[in-house]
């Protein structure tokens, strides 16, 4: 895939415009809001993400496309789960309801730059080493697993060690101060909870990506349809998180959903791995002849299929069981 600098600069460009667009129009009217306005925003995201796979099919061909289709629909689920823990941030440091919507556009925001730098890292790697997708494979495995250890038991969030250290070394206001990050307060220049919040949501978002990278590194090895596809994703989050609100209860079967993506990606990874094998300590440093590659199609449609089956059987368990009260 042959993508010139001027056009990483043009999608750079637009991806951060759109984001800061929506947080400068966000800042000026803090608000909570509707369910309809949100929905909105989501569908306009939604039919943005598909019209950019349109435009991926034109110049580079339809199989970056499904590529690209593949990638999206994985970390869009992947970022669902990102959405439970968010609820429980919001809840834990009391962040007014006006100002929800601001601080999860620039906890994003920061979210999407690190994961650029995730990027180019796992893409360097990939270049130099591919039996890293060996690593990637088994990591994608234990992550399945844990998901369907962890069964649909919610964890309570929990301070991670940056979050503490500016707890006790920066002075914070006991009260939020509309979306302003620092304040004056008897003469003393003071942080407000916003601070925390914001690094608590960039910090979270970037541990998930220990494994929305690596999943998506297994559907494509394209750098820009991996950043492309985070990027997409990532723009809706915001919205969603509105749109589902307490419908995310509802989803009990999602963890099982994402296990077996996890899983048909890791497999397919080490197949990968196999496939060009060159460690000397496994068959001798030659590919492992008999390894199957799984085309982008299957990708696609074992994504797809999941994804619904995992949304209706939640919604079906769910309706029997409200009926049934």
């Amino acid at each position: 895939m042959d993508v010139s600098p001027l056009a990483w600069v043009l999608t750079l460009v637009a991806v951060l415009g759109i984001l800061v667009t929506d947080l400068l129009l966000v800042s000026r009217r803090p608000h909570k809001p509707t369910v309809r306005e949100a929905a909105r925003v989501v569908v306009f995201f939604v039919l943005l993400a598909v019209a950019f796979g349109g435009l991926v099919w034109a110049v580079w061909g339809s199989q970056y496309a499904a590529q690209f289709y593949a990638g999206w629909l994985t970390e869009y689920s992947l970022s669902l789960d990102n959405l439970f823990v968010f609820v429980i941030i919001m809840a834990r440091f009391a962040v007014p309801a006006a100002l929800q919507q601001t601080v999860l556009i620039i906890g994003i925001l920061l979210a999407l730059v690190l994961r650029g730098v995730f990027i180019a890292a796992g893409a360097f790697v990939i270049e130099r080493f591919s039996s890293v997708f060996f690593l990637f494979g088994a990591f994608l495995l234990w992550t399945a697993w844990t998901l369907l250890r962890g069964g649909e038991e919610e964890e309570e969030f929990e301070e991670n060690a940056l979050i503490r250290w500016v707890g006790q070394v920066v002075p914070i206001t006991p009260d939020y101060h509309g979306v302003r990050l620092r304040v004056t307060i008897d003469g003393a220049r003071m942080w407000t909870p916003m601070l925390i919040v914001m690094i608590a949501i960039g910090t979270t978002d970037l541990l998930f990506a220990l494994d929305s990278i690596p999943a998506i590194f297994g559907l494509t090895k394209e750098p820009y349809l991996v950043f492309t596809a985070n990027a997409f994703a990532l723009m809706g989050l915001v919205q969603l998180f509105f749109v589902l609100g307490g419908l995310l209860d509802r989803l009990r079967y999602l963890n099982v959903g994402l296990a077996v993506i996890l899983t048909f990606i890791g497999v397919k990874l080490i197949l990968e791995a196999l496939a060009t094998n060159s460690l000397p300590f496994l068959n001798g440093g030659d590919p492992v002849e008999w390894a199957p590659e799984i085309p982008v199609a299957v990708s696609l449609g074992v994504i797809v299929v999941v994804l619904v089956t995992t949304a209706a059987a939640s919604l079906l368990v769910d309706r029997a069981e409200r009926a049934s009260r």
